[in-house]
């Protein structure tokens, strides 16, 4: 049985994105090169509600590319994946080709 998880008020779900740390070649790529910090965004809450009661949804959608803070998040396994839970502020921006 395979779990899902849905986020809840303004939290994101993002799988990371793990950059290589040797060449198709095989040289081997140090381990603090230029590579962002990265991830792709896999569930998103619905958001906080302000104190008028109007709900503030979260910035960011399912599919986008989010630059994530060096440090902070949640780790969280599921089956053989593992994936970081951020509040939707902690998230510095989106990546755009």
């Amino acid at each position: 049985m395979s779990k899902r998880l849905i986020p809840l008020l303004n939290r994101v779900l993002v799988e990371k994105v793990i950059h290589p740390s040797k060449t198709t070649t095989g040289i081997l790529l140090p381990e603090k090169s230029s590579k962002l910090n990265s991830g792709t965004v896999v569930a998103v809450g619905q958001g906080v509600r302000d104190k008028t009661g109007n709900l503030i949804p979260v910035s960011v959608k399912e599919g986008d590319t989010v630059l994530l803070p060096e440090y902070g998040g949640t780790e969280v396994k599921l089956g053989d994946k593992e994936y970081h839970l951020y509040r939707d502020d902690d998230i510095l921006g989106t990546l755009h080709d």
